[in-house]
């Protein structure tokens, strides 16, 4: 017994899993299915959604394309073209029955001739059309038009009769119709050809670069007349097509002028060499007023205003000999100075006057000094005695002694030996004078070109650190 209850507890517990294992395969199969109904259900949605997308997209094109094709057929220039042909055709279909009933009226005979007139005036106007279409020469192009002109006149002379022989109008309404028949007769080829010439100035306008090309190949042509003549020239001598019409002109650009530089002459490369040579000048100027200022650095620069300063030193030499002389002779018992001093000649009371330079155009070298002379050195002597000495009068010019002139260049060289050690503080043209030995303007010209050379000195060391 209890091994038959154990069997069948363990059948009922297998029954069980059983059950337990199909109802999870089944509910397994379940979701399964669920999940490809989903996965379905999910891709026909987004299959849907894609093509409403496309019909959306399609349907703008067509919108957008229509827009495009409205306005492109409403432009101004297809307007203007296609107007211009109904007008044409208006104007063809008014003038055209008048023209032959005013030939059957005469003799049915004559009906073609209507159409060959007007004919021959519209396949005219083509033929300015297609003349500028392929570039041909502006007379066969005028010819057409001469063409086209002499019969839509004959045409328009035949409707203006027959409007004025119409019957059962009054002579105004005759006039009118008559008028309006030429004038609608003329109509159609005066706006054919106008259309044309707009079409043909619209495409010749093809880019502001082509524009300003063909600009600027004008105004070179009528600037450089023989310089174009002569490279057109050169093209015509060259094989087709090998030689270019730049190369051309810039080949006889150099011959007509002699330099291989688009635009300049001989004229202007003298033009271009004066401007360097007073640029030059100028700059040269501006550094010689910067570096010797003081008007006797300038005056001492020129070799040819030597003279006036050289008559200055005379008239100070002549000064100081006769204040020497006069004080020679009014000393008679004067005291014997000491041994190995001298004394110095007194300054003129009044002084020779300063002459000005003229200015220099641009910096002079410098000469080398030259050194002057010693002066005489005065030894004291014993005094003899001796009666009183007689009055004397003025001692001629003759009967002087002349005094050793010195140069401007010697000045200066003295006055740069006598203050190499000097500051800039005691450089004044009173202590120069002293040092010297000159006169006070000799001393302020001396005290200014000495320091036009010092400042000269530190900003030439300045630039060179």
């Amino acid at each position: 017994m209890t091994t038959f209850a154990e069997e069948r507890r363990a059948d009922r517990a297998a029954d069980a899993e059983q059950r337990r294992i199909d109802a999870a395969a089944v509910d397994a199969r379940r979701i399964e299915r669920e999940k490809a109904a989903d996965e379905r259900a999910s891709r026909l949605n987004e299959q849907r959604q894609t093509d409403r997308a496309r019909a959306r997209e399609a349907r703008a094109r067509a919108r957008a394309e229509r827009r495009a094709a409205r306005g492109e057929a409403l432009s101004p220039g297809n307007v203007y073209r296609k107007g211009t042909l109904a007008l044409v055709t208006a104007s063809a279909l008014g003038s055209l029955p008048a023209q032959v009933l005013h030939f059957v009226g005469i003799s049915p005979m004559l009906l073609p001739l209507p159409l060959a007139i007007e004919g021959a005036a519209w396949v005219m106007a083509a033929g300015v059309a297609y003349a500028d279409e392929r570039h041909l020469p502006g007379w066969v192009r005028w010819f057409l038009r001469l063409l086209v002109l002499a019969a839509a006149g004959f045409a328009a002379s035949i409707n203006y009769t027959y409007g004025l022989h119409l019957p059962g109008l009054s002579a105004p309404d005759r006039q009118a119709a008559g008028t309006g028949l030429a004038a609608v007769t003329l109509l159609g080829p005066v706006l054919f050809e106008i259309r044309q010439w707009v079409t043909t100035l619209s495409a010749d306008t093809n880019s502001p670069e082509e524009r300003a090309r063909r600009r600027h190949e004008r105004k070179r042509r009528r600037q450089h007349r023989s310089i174009a003549q002569l490279a057109d020239r050169f093209v015509s001598a060259a094989p087709f097509g090998q030689l270019d019409f730049e190369e051309a002109f810039a080949h006889a650009w150099e011959i007509e002028t002699g330099t291989s530089t688009p635009g300049m002459t001989p004229r202007l490369h003298q033009r271009a060499a004066r401007s360097t040579a007073a640029l030059a000048q100028a700059q040269r100027s501006a550094v010689g007023d910067s570096t010797g200022r003081g008007l006797f650095g300038r005056l001492f620069r020129r070799q040819t205003e030597s003279s006036p300063i050289q008559n200055l030193n005379q008239d100070e030499s002549h000064q100081s000999l006769t204040n020497r002389l006069g004080s020679d002779l009014q000393e008679s018992t004067s005291e014997t100075p000491p041994a190995g001093t001298e004394s110095p000649p007194p300054e003129s009371a009044d002084p020779a006057p300063a002459v000005a330079p003229e200015p220099v155009a641009g910096p002079v070298a410098e000469v080398e000094p030259v050194k002057s002379a010693e002066p005489p050195v005065l030894r004291p002597v014993a005094a003899v005695e001796s009666g009183p000495r007689r009055a004397t009068g003025r001692v001629p010019q003759s009967a002087r002694t002349p005094r050793p002139t010195r140069t401007p260049d010697e000045l200066l060289t003295e006055a740069r030996s006598a203050t190499a050690d000097w500051p800039d503080e005691k450089l004044t043209a009173e202590a120069i004078r002293k040092a010297v030995r000159t006169s006070s303007a000799n001393g302020r010209l001396l005290r200014d070109a000495l320091k036009s050379e010092r400042a000269a000195r530190v900003v030439s060391e300045g630039e060179a650190a």
